[in-house]
């Protein structure tokens, strides 16, 4: 497993709010005819990479400050991951490290809950019922979005990903972020609604409405899996 250091991610509410992730959707989000642009469903490359987005111990596990209960966004994941290595295609997993006390010190002065994910604590560790293997690229980040300050983009050009799969937690925070900077930096992005969650439901439906109405397509996991060649 390669690792790259960057060069949070979720807002500590209630802990008690469970991750949405299985939400009453229609094959496709509906769109409101009055207010919504027209879009186009784009699909992915001949070359996705699946970005999997701070899976770790600090946002899934409940005994975490910013964790909750994410067993259903785990199991999607670990679906996907499996697609793309059966695939030989591309994986990257990030987490949020802050290695000296002014690193993203805006950022956690506003999620003072963020201090806690330093080098030698086991929340940044990966939820270790993620299937990682040692093709798959480590980037360490500070912000929420999984480019800001990292190598990421560099790393996507020298596996040659033309298209983006992006997963993880929270749908509102670091997975938006995420998904927004991968559109601007030219990928086609896709999100597998059941692959993403979030501790503040309405948050969580809201961010897919948005994301799919403007930056992504949102799938389920099926169809993302049926377009992978």
């Amino acid at each position: 497993m390669k690792i790259y250091r960057r060069q949070g991610t979720v807002s500590p509410n209630d802990p008690s709010r469970p991750y949405l992730s299985l939400r009453r959707f229609k094959k496709e989000l509906p769109l409101t005819t009055t207010t919504a642009l027209h879009r186009e469903t784009l699909g992915l490359g001949d070359r996705p990479a699946l970005v999997v987005v701070d899976i770790v111990n600090g946002f899934t596990n409940p005994e975490c400050p910013l964790g909750s209960g994410a067993d259903s966004v785990v199991t999607a994941n670990i679906a996907l991951m499996k697609a793309f290595h059966q695939r030989g295609l591309p994986v990257f997993l990030t987490t949020v490290i802050f290695r000296h006390e002014q690193e993203a010190r805006v950022f956690r002065d506003r999620l003072p809950a963020l201090n806690l994910l330093t080098p030698e604590s086991p929340w940044v560790a990966f939820d270790a019922r993620l299937p990682i293997a040692e093709s798959d690229i480590v980037i360490e980040k500070t912000h929420a979005s999984s480019f800001h300050g990292t190598n990421l983009g560099a790393q996507l050009a020298e596996v040659n990903a033309d298209s983006l799969v992006v997963t993880g937690l929270t749908t509102s925070g670091c997975v938006r972020a995420t998904v927004v900077d991968g559109l601007q930096n030219g990928y086609r992005v896709a999100v597998p609604r059941e692959a993403v969650g979030d501790r503040d439901p309405a948050a969580h439906d809201a961010n897919l409405y948005d994301m799919n109405a403007k930056y992504a397509d949102v799938i389920s996991v099926e169809e993302v899996i049926a377009q992978l060649l």
